[in-house]
């Protein structure tokens, strides 16, 4: 008899697992697969007895004469339901009154005016299902009933209406309820068409989406479009506002034509770092970077301009005009926040567009998906759509709890500003 080496029994161990593990497999998913079967036939019999008690007490038992009756038994007519992601037919009890009127149960006026198949599209689309696949995604019913609504065409349909009415009532809402400290501008190219976001950060830290605009570019006209329509939606500047953008000309040019003096702009130090490294050489890209993040981490601002200065010295000296001249540009404006000495956690937060950029990448992520666009309002509503679901993880910016500090420095400045005018006045 030969003997079983340990290259042997390290051989047949996992196909003993497997031998012993598939049969528990396959029972969990039968057992699921007839819970779902038996639930499902156990909630459509539980409808059907509540249409027929419903009928019962509206015209009677039947075949049992009544003297009082006002109403009488007329029959079947198919009812709609929403089961599980589709619609299911249900024969439902007829009743009319004496005088021939029409009377509705109660319980399919009250199924019928809510509408959970449309969350349920929208939900299975964001989530990456194909409206060709939607039918498939569903869980079986297990009861012979008819449904519809799963096709594409349908799927479709349902999505399309659904997202355009979520999406004029959301980006049409009214901001006078929101009391704004910071507001970050970002935007993104989906389909050759330019997408600017506006996200706003309230007193408390918390993050709302208060609109969007498509355009050709990502230019001033299409961002003062954006700026004016959120002040027509009640949008309250009270104090002055920090705006952190990425640095394009277009947003900041809207900034100062629509918000004026009340817009503080912070330009993020990451964009700014990427900017002046891309015109760098590899092997002077990582010394250049780390200390332009140095600068940036410095107690002040006076130190962090002192050594931003020396690596514009830096590459003046070695040839490298153009990123000295990227660097040059716009290099007080990411010193902003600096300059209000903020606490650490709340300046890092403030100095960048990280915030947003979450935002984008979602966008980024859910479009991708859409393989054939058809026009503008479709994009719209796709971008709008990505956003909600982001919106759906927000949380609180890091270092809300020193968003008091942030109020009272605005506040400051605003007093100061409005001083000499009084005195000019």
């Amino acid at each position: 008899m030969p003997r079983r080496t340990e290259k042997t029994v390290g051989t047949q161990a996992p196909v003993m697992v497997e031998q012993l593990l598939l049969p528990l497999v396959r029972g969990a998913v039968l057992s699921k697969a007839l819970l779902r079967e038996f639930v499902t036939d156990r909630g459509l019999e539980a409808v059907r007895t509540i249409f027929a008690e419903e009928a019962a007490a509206i015209a009677g038992v039947k075949k049992r004469h009544r003297v009082d009756r006002t109403a009488h038994h007329w029959g079947y007519a198919n009812a709609e339901l929403t089961l599980g992601g589709r619609r299911v037919v249900l024969p439902r009890p007829r009743v009319r009154s004496t005088d021939g009127r029409e009377l509705a149960l109660p319980s399919v006026t009250r199924f019928s005016s809510r509408d959970p198949l449309t969350e349920r599209v929208l939900e299975q689309i964001l989530l990456g299902v194909s409206t060709r696949k939607y039918g498939r995604s569903l869980e079986p019913v297990g009861a012979p009933v008819r449904t519809r609504a799963t096709s594409k065409s349908s799927v479709s349909r349902t999505f399309v209406r659904a997202t355009r009415e979520r999406v004029e009532a959301e980006l049409g809402s009214s901001l006078e309820s929101l009391d704004l400290a910071v507001l970050m501008l970002d935007g993104i190219v989906v389909k050759r068409q330019s997408v600017v976001v506006a996200l706003g950060v309230d007193v408390h830290g918390g993050k709302h989406v208060l609109g969007l605009r498509l355009g050709s570019t990502e230019n001033a006209v299409l961002c003062t479009e954006l700026l004016q329509d959120l002040l027509k939606r009640g949008l309250k500047v009270s104090r002055p506002l920090l705006c952190v953008i990425d640095g394009g000309g277009g947003l900041r040019r809207a900034l100062r034509d629509v918000l004026g003096d009340q817009a503080l702009i912070q330009r993020c130090q990451v964009h700014k770092i990427r900017n002046v490294t891309e015109h760098l050489p590899k092997k002077a890209q990582f010394w250049v970077g780390s200390q332009m993040r140095e600068a940036y981490r410095a107690v002040g601002a006076e130190a962090a301009r002192r050594q931003l200065k020396r690596v514009v010295a830096w590459l003046d000296r070695n040839g490298h005009e153009d990123a000295a001249g990227s660097l040059r540009e716009g290099l007080e404006e990411t010193l902003t926040v600096l300059k209000l000495h903020l606490p650490n956690t709340l300046t890092r937060s403030l100095s960048t567009t990280n915030a947003i950029e979450n935002l984008m990448s979602s966008i980024r992520r859910t479009t991708r998906r859409v393989s054939r666009w058809k026009n503008g309002s479709m994009t719209r509503r796709w971008v709008a759509m990505a956003v909600f679901e982001a919106r759906r993880g927000f949380r609180r910016l890091k270092g809300h709890r020193e968003m008091p500090l942030l109020i009272e420095v605005l506040d400051r400045l605003h007093r100061s500003e409005v001083a000499p005018a009084e005195d000019a006045a």
